[in-house]
């Protein structure tokens, strides 16, 4: 067998290796070496991969990867989500309850306060009665409108009845209303003195046999003191005033007639 230096650095006739090397084995079938090395980028990748796998692993290693670990990482990483998820479901509706506390509403109107038992605005309608006159004969209330109503049952009400005349415009009447039968008649209401007349005033007496009026409005019981009813033209009560002894309880409301 020759040698390089023999043969001018070529290899032998006979096809044997220069310097006595042995020949690569014959499983390794025909060897091509490429002329661009990228050309052999696979094979060095499943090299690197195979490599990769025989390396000795580590105790921790080993024990992470049994079956019974691996497993119980699964469950772990199971676990997890759902608390994430309830956190973060608890995050959005806090920050959506936070823009729906801020976030500017319609405008409401304050609720129109009321003071008990001296006003009531009560927005009913006067109830179409036909009462009873000093003459005996019937007058429909509604004919009086639009009036302040005093029903003035049991009540010393003279100087509260001629401060009302004095108070209203003209073209108001003040009709003042007493329950029960006519004096002289049994069951008859106390006398509540003579109506006073202001100058260029109409101030009418009438009475309510059956007491219809005051049960109807639900005004109370008489206490010694009268009970007031501003009423509009259309015949809408605009104030009600369950106990009054004094024009300054109704003197406010008087310019809504």
């Amino acid at each position: 067998m020759g040698s390089l230096s023999d043969n001018g650095g070529n290899w032998p006739p006979d096809g044997g290796s220069p310097d006595g090397l042995p020949d690569f084995p014959e499983e390794w079938g025909v060897i091509v070496i490429p002329d661009d090395l990228s050309e052999l980028s696979e094979e060095v990748t499943a090299v690197r991969e195979e490599l990769r796998q025989t390396q000795e692993k580590t105790r921790w290693e080993r024990f992470a990867d049994r079956p019974g670990m691996r497993s119980l990482r699964r469950i772990g990483a199971a676990s997890l989500r759902a608390p994430v998820l309830i956190i973060s479901m608890a995050v959005l509706v806090t920050v959506a309850s936070l823009f729906a506390s801020a976030w500017p509403g319609p405008s409401r109107s304050p609720a129109t306060q009321r003071t008990a038992n001296t006003t009531d605005d009560r927005g009913d309608r006067l109830p179409a009665l036909e009462l009873i006159g000093t003459d005996g004969k019937t007058v429909p209330i509604r004919g009086q409108l639009p009036a302040v109503v005093l029903l003035t049952d049991g009540c010393d009400c003279a100087q509260l009845i001629a401060d009302t005349a004095a108070a209203v415009k003209p073209g108001i009447t003040v009709v003042t209303v007493v329950a029960g039968a006519a004096p002289g008649q049994t069951g008859a209401a106390p006398a509540t003195g003579a109506v006073p007349q202001a100058p260029g005033k109409v101030v009418s007496a009438l009475r309510d046999p059956t007491g219809e009026l005051r049960s109807g409005l639900n005004l109370g019981a008489p206490d010694g003191t009268a009970a007031a009813l501003l009423v509009d033209s259309s015949g809408e009560i605009v104030r009600a005033v369950p106990r009054t002894a004094s024009i300054e309880d109704l003197r406010p409301d008087l310019a809504r007639l």
